[in-house]
């Protein structure tokens, strides 16, 4: 795990257990580095904002200021897995890793007795994979970057007869159909907007261009036999 990554966890698993406590020994043995480590790190977070404050009695450690986490939630035990089956059935997808945090969050502001019966009925619960399917690539967390601050990607492409050309693309959309997740974007180099296949993606870079906001006029509506829904909150 590189530095950025075990900063990011730092902040996530005291995120977790707040007001509980996490020690620089117990937070080195579950990242396999030093306690000197942890407390430089540590210091880095409090220096870009992060407001963890050490407690220096006889069981201090770290903590994250309690506005930094969740109330106690009231989630039943079939929400909370609900909850997990949908991000098992979305493994791989662009917000995979964001869901699985979220996911820890809530189980860890649940009361005690609420995720205990959650973790009872997940034991109840499994999940079968068709033997021999190939393996689902992973969203590069570039292009969920490039959405939510919209801003555009640089990347080499191949179209599907296999030639190779390079891009910059200003992204809109995630679409989710039956063979994955798809990019829709407006690509500069064919003054359109296109559906791009992430796994024909290659050396992509996120630039520091602003995307503007396109008239939707040629947008496509997605793969063809397919109905396109929303997603709502």
């Amino acid at each position: 795990m590189n530095r950025t990554d075990r900063l990011y966890a730092i902040v996530e698993e005291l995120r977790a257990i707040s007001p509980r406590l996490r020690t620089a020994r117990e937070l080195a043995l579950r990242y396999e580095v030093s306690p000197r480590t942890i407390e430089r790190d540590i210091a880095a977070l409090q220096q870009a904002g992060i407001p963890v404050y050490a407690d220096v009695g006889r069981r201090g450690g770290y903590a994250l200021e309690k506005s930094m986490s969740l109330p106690p939630l009231n989630f039943t035990a079939a929400e909370t897995v609900a909850l997990a089956v949908a991000l098992a059935r979305n493994r791989g997808g662009p917000f995979d890793h964001a869901g699985r945090s979220a996911l820890a969050k809530v189980v860890a502001a649940m009361p005690e007795r609420n995720a205990e019966a959650a973790r009872d009925l997940a034991a109840r619960v499994r999940l079968a994979e068709p033997q021999g399917q190939p393996e689902v690539p992973e969203v590069p967390p570039l292009i969920g970057q490039a959405i939510e601050s919209r801003r555009v990607l640089r990347m080499g492409y191949l179209d599907r007869h296999g030639k190779a050309s390079e891009r910059e693309v200003e992204p809109v959309e995630f679409l989710h159909g039956g063979f994955g997740w798809y990019l829709i974007g407006w690509c500069r180099l064919r003054e359109g907007f296109r559906v791009f296949r992430l796994d024909r993606m290659r050396a992509l870079t996120l630039t520091d261009l602003v995307a503007p906001v396109r008239a939707r006029d040629g947008y496509p509506c997605g793969p063809a036999a397919y109905e396109v829904r929303a997603l709502a909150l």
